[in-house]
């Protein structure tokens, strides 16, 4: 009697591709094999190790999601052009709620993966640029408002973040398109637009939206918004979407040793306002809870991709009008301009000592005579010298 032989099992790293590349989360990949989203976790960062029975199950289902993805990247590879984009698209959001649903709590150390139908159904025919658009937003703008509305506290400014971010991220589209994240990345400009420090200036932000119904909720939202920007984004990422220390690093742009310093202040801040906040599992499931009033969600797909072309359209033809008004003034001031240099005429300057001018007075008696005998030599004209010979 033979034993066949054992399946072979992927590098760590690689187990966490082919997972995500399958839509699945740990939660669901610890249920197929049978073991705790803990174990998966451990495996994937090469902690642990499967044995026996678990480990020929989790080894042939990552065969199997790995013949999926390869069937997945038979749509084409990625082009600079928006029309060769890629079609499949997988969406990968560490966020709380990331179903889509309010008040979702997050599991320790798990991530909810989003992502479109598995690669096989997608085999037949890869979507456009603008359905793979729809996808990641479908998937991603109701967990990034919820976000962008812990970080501002103010629901209106969180919708328009998410939407400008959406706006830029097809603008760049090919760019996004080949992001190992396409979520992070659009996650990173909408944490940045919803943070930005002009929006103070703006009159429909400068005052601060309804609160939440919740007392709660609104205790949450309070002791975040004492926080820093940078300390209450730290904050967010590692505990609300649940990126590690390293990657809430990297999208903060700080060091790890500042991060770890905003984190553990950031807790004791909010732990001293909120002192059953103190254990990070319940703050986590606090901010998973937590949403904004009333509609959480943003704009249709259609409609930012619409408004991203109606902004590149209207720059576009502001520009254009400033290039041919420029040119005009241009060629005005050449037809105009004079052909040679001509000095500028300087003011005048007033002289100093002249004499103001009189009237002449009445002639002497002297004068007089002389002038009567100027009078009479003139008819004759004046005397002639004639030389003499000596």
């Amino acid at each position: 009697m033979t034993r066949s032989p054992a399946t072979p099992l992927p590098p760590p790293g690689e187990r966490r591709r082919l997972r995500e590349a399958g839509s699945l989360t740990r939660a669901q990949l610890a249920e197929r094999v049978g073991v705790r989203p803990g174990t998966v976790h451990a495996w994937e960062s090469g902690r642990g190790a499967p044995r026996g029975r678990r480990r020929e199950a989790y080894a042939r289902l990552l065969a199997g999601l790995a013949e999926e993805a390869a069937g997945a990247g038979a749509c084409g590879s990625v082009s600079g052009r928006q029309g060769e984009t890629p079609a499949v698209v997988t969406v990968r959001l560490d966020t709380p709620g990331g179903d889509g649903r309010p008040g979702t709590a997050v599991p320790d150390s798990s991530a909810f993966t989003q992502a479109p139908p598995p690669a096989a159904a997608s085999r037949a025919a890869c979507p456009t640029p603008a359905r793979a658009f729809d996808t990641l937003y479908s998937f991603c703008a109701p967990a990034l408002v919820r976000q962008a509305y812990l970080l501002t506290g103010r629901r209106d400014l969180a919708r328009e973040s998410v939407e400008r971010a959406f706006q830029l991220a097809w603008d760049r589209w090919p760019e996004v398109a080949r992001d190992p994240d396409p979520a992070g990345w659009v996650r990173a400009a909408a944490h940045e637009w919803a943070l930005s420090p002009w929006h103070r200036f703006r009159r429909r932000h400068r005052r601060s939206g309804p609160p939440p119904p919740d007392a709660d909720d609104r205790a949450l939202l309070e002791a975040l918004l004492h926080l820093p920007p940078p300390y209450r984004r730290t904050l967010l990422l590692h505990d609300g979407v649940g990126l590690g220390l390293p990657e809430t690093a990297a999208e903060t742009e700080a060091s790890t040793r500042a991060a770890a310093g905003r984190l553990t202040y950031a807790r004791t801040t909010v732990a001293a306002r909120l002192p059953e906040l103190s254990d990070p599992r319940e703050l986590r499931r606090r901010l998973a809870g937590a949403a904004p009033t009333g509609r959480p969600g943003a704009a249709e797909p259609p409609v930012v991709r619409g408004g991203s072309e109606r902004r590149a359209r209207f720059w576009t033809r502001a520009a254009v009008a400033f290039t041919v008004a420029l040119i005009g003034t241009t060629a005005l001031a050449l037809r105009t301009a004079p052909a040679r240099y001509e000095p500028p005429v300087p003011p005048g300057e007033t002289v100093r000592g002249v004499p103001p001018r009189v009237a002449p007075g009445p002639l002497s008696e002297d004068e007089r005579e002389l002038r009567a005998r100027l009078r009479e030599e003139l008819p004759r004209g004046p005397e002639r010298l004639a030389p003499q010979a000596r």
